[in-house]
């Protein structure tokens, strides 16, 4: 049997990364958790996170990231920081090639690179993420309890979370570039019948206004060339998510149309001996909490894949 350098690489540090990391570790697994940047991915920008068990007061996105992080270092999970360019997870064995011209391989891989938010893209947005611009009404949506805020979107997503925002904030305005909502007509229904939501037709947000106190209000583009303001003290954005795959072999991968990773319960993809676990799979919640369970049920499964072959 080809012999290969580790038992299992992780691609990507993120809550699932970590977690699989820390199983993987704990088990005595020859593994390497390789990573871009800093572990934690994007939660580490989360402002604070109210909803994670065991944190009854909450905790910064940023602290619970030093936690997982330093609970993987305890069992001593080697960590490689360094860009991935290429995979190919087709064969017995797989390869892992980095920036610097390294080549890693493994016998099983699990894929935990993420997803990012689609952004507006105008100014304001990127300087005041975390401090009123916000990407998840179930992480931040109690931080804007009797304020007025916005939605960005009209899908089934946007006026969900309008209406989960309803439980916290005094009005919410959606914004809509049309002068129809696509989600579904339930949803609408529900929406239209909630007094706290207002909706702002023909519209998009051209600037969001704000300080070091946090986000003061949106500038409105309307589709018949007028502008406006709309004074609001957080904003949630939900355009969609766009999927951390570009260095993925998509020709070897099954993904769903919008290029997440298709799964199994177990985290298995079509391919042997590679897993997929956090918000890079196709799914339709993407939380802290059930990414590092992803990270858990993807290293098992690794393991016992492993144990299928020697």
């Amino acid at each position: 049997m080809e012999q290969a350098e580790y038992q299992l690489i992780i691609v990507g540090g993120g809550p699932a990364g970590l977690t699989a990391g820390l199983y993987a570790a704990r088990g005595r697994l020859r593994a390497l958790l390789v990573e871009k940047g800093a572990t934690g991915g994007q939660v580490l920008v989360t402002d604070w996170v109210d909803n994670y068990p065991g944190f009854v007061e909450g905790i910064s996105g940023f602290g619970l990231m030093e936690k997982m992080t330093a609970h993987a270092d305890r069992f001593g999970l080697e960590k490689k920081f360094a860009n991935v360019t290429s995979l190919d997870l087709a064969g017995a064995v797989k390869t892992v090639r980095l920036e610097d011209g390294t080549t890693l391989t493994a016998r099983t891989v699990i894929l935990c690179t993420g997803a990012r938010p689609s952004r507006l893209g105008v100014p304001g947005e990127q300087e005041l993420v975390g401090r009123g611009v916000s990407y998840c009404a179930t992480c931040d949506g109690p931080f804007y309890r009797d304020q007025e805020i916005a939605v960005v979107g009209g899908g089934n997503t946007a006026i969900q979370e309008a209406l989960h925002l309803t439980k916290f904030a005094r009005k919410v305005t959606v914004i809509h570039r049309r002068d129809e909502l696509r989600a579904t007509r339930i949803l609408q229904e529900k929406a239209f019948a909630n007094d706290r939501i207002h909706f702002l037709w023909n519209a998009r947000v051209s600037e969001i206004m704000g300080g070091d106190s946090g986000v003061e209000g949106l500038r409105i583009s309307h589709n018949d060339g007028t502008e406006s303001t709309l004074a609001v003290t957080g904003i949630f954005i939900f355009i969609g998510v766009v999927p951390n795959n570009e260095v993925l072999p998509l020709d070897q991968l099954e993904t769903d149309g919008s290029g997440f990773i298709v799964t199994d319960t177990e985290m298995r993809t079509n391919l042997a001996g590679v897993f997929a676990a956090g918000d890079i799979r196709s799914k339709n919640f993407r939380q802290i909490i059930n990414a590092a369970g992803e990270g858990a049920t993807a290293e098992l499964s690794a393991e016992q894949y492993l144990g299928s072959q020697a």
